[in-house]
């Protein structure tokens, strides 16, 4: 009780701080471990150290159903920056085994309780050698923390009959160090988005068939009213039209105005590097070295340069450690597979 008692008044604080009214009532502690817990969407207020000795962090969330939260996200190494008027989403931490325990455990029940690499081939032929090695090294890091499986010389492991045990107490673990999963829809504020020459996440909540619901409240009045003008906004660029009290888009409208950022910020570096844009189409493939990541209205972008172009494609985990490296990449659909060169072979 004492504890809580502290984080309300730090909650109070920084609410305050900030000139942000919220009743009593709404001031909540999230609590990823509850059953009935659902994702939230809101934005961050602050973000703070609550335990010095062992590195932890929370977030204050502004969210869109009313509430004010603490929400504790565990050691502060494993969430990036959010920057305060960030627009975000938090989900617990699933602490179930992933279908990539699930996938071992069949193999080995149908192999005597063994598992490789070569078996895995077998069991699915449409399986890649990249996809198969995921499975080892997850077995890997399972072992480390929890034992069970017996890696053998020949590169065969021995898998415990308990395995999707020892998985769930590996996640149970991984959920102590973060015990809920961040992610940044927009790092910039509400206001900021208004008047965004990009695909910002509002207009994304316009088009959407199922918007986040919101409260009219705290954020969610906020969001309301910056739905309303950005509307307008709109409406003066000619990507939306107003009849009868009724706004219709322009038809692909977020992709519109995505495609109107990355032409500006693509004559950007066209003067600054002497490169020209080459284009992304379906089907056809990328190489290059990864020589930055930008953070845009419309989302992240990776830039990728070759000997006299570039290209801007949407950013991905995999990119992340990849700056300065040569990478391969095949468009599949609206998807990129990417492939890092490590020197020692490419791998996905």
């Amino acid at each position: 009780m004492g504890e809580r008692g502290d984080i309300i008044k730090t909650m109070h604080r920084e609410m305050a701080e900030r000139n942000i009214v919220h009743s009593s009532r709404d001031y909540a502690i999230y609590d990823p471990t509850h059953e009935h817990t659902k994702p939230i969407v809101g934005r961050v207020i602050a973000r703070g150290l609550s335990d010095e000795l062992n590195d932890r962090h929370y977030l204050i969330v502004d969210a869109l159903d009313g509430q004010a939260l603490y929400v504790d996200i565990g050691l502060g190494e494993k969430t990036g920056p959010m920057p305060e008027g960030s627009i975000i989403r938090i989900t617990p931490k699933s602490v179930e085994p992933r279908q990539v325990d699930r996938t071992v455990t069949e193999i080995a029940a149908k192999n005597g309780g063994r598992y490789s690499v070569n078996l895995h081939l077998k069991y699915d032929p449409c399986a890649s050698y990249d996809f198969a090695e995921t499975h080892v090294r997850r077995l890997e890091a399972i072992r480390k923390v929890i034992g069970g499986a017996r890696h053998e010389l020949d590169g065969t492991w021995i898998i415990a009959p308990d395995h999707l045990d020892r998985a769930a107490a590996y996640e149970r673990t991984l959920a102590r160090q973060k015990p809920v999963i961040v992610d940044k829809l927009s790092s910039l504020s509400l206001e900021q988005q208004i008047t965004a020459n990009g695909a910002t996440w509002i207009d994304r909540q316009l088009v959407s068939n199922n918007p986040e619901p919101t409260r009219d409240s705290g954020f969610g009045h906020d969001m309301r009213d910056a739905m309303k003008r950005r509307q307008q906004w709109l409406i003066e660029q000619g990507l939306a039209k107003e009849q009868q009290g009724i706004i219709t888009y322009s038809k692909n409208m977020p992709s519109t105005l995505q495609e109107r950022e990355l032409s500006q910020i693509a004559g950007q570096i066209s003067k600054q590097t002497g490169l020209r844009q080459a284009e992304m189409f379906r089907g056809c493939s990328v190489e290059g070295k990864v020589t930055k990541i930008l953070d845009l209205v419309s989302g992240k972008f990776a830039l990728i340069e070759r000997s006299l172009e570039f290209v801007l494609v949407p950013w991905r985990p995999i990119l992340e450690k990849s700056i300065g490296k040569k990478v391969s990449g095949r468009s599949i659909g609206d998807e990129i597979s990417w492939r890092i060169d490590r020197q020692r072979g490419l791998s996905r």
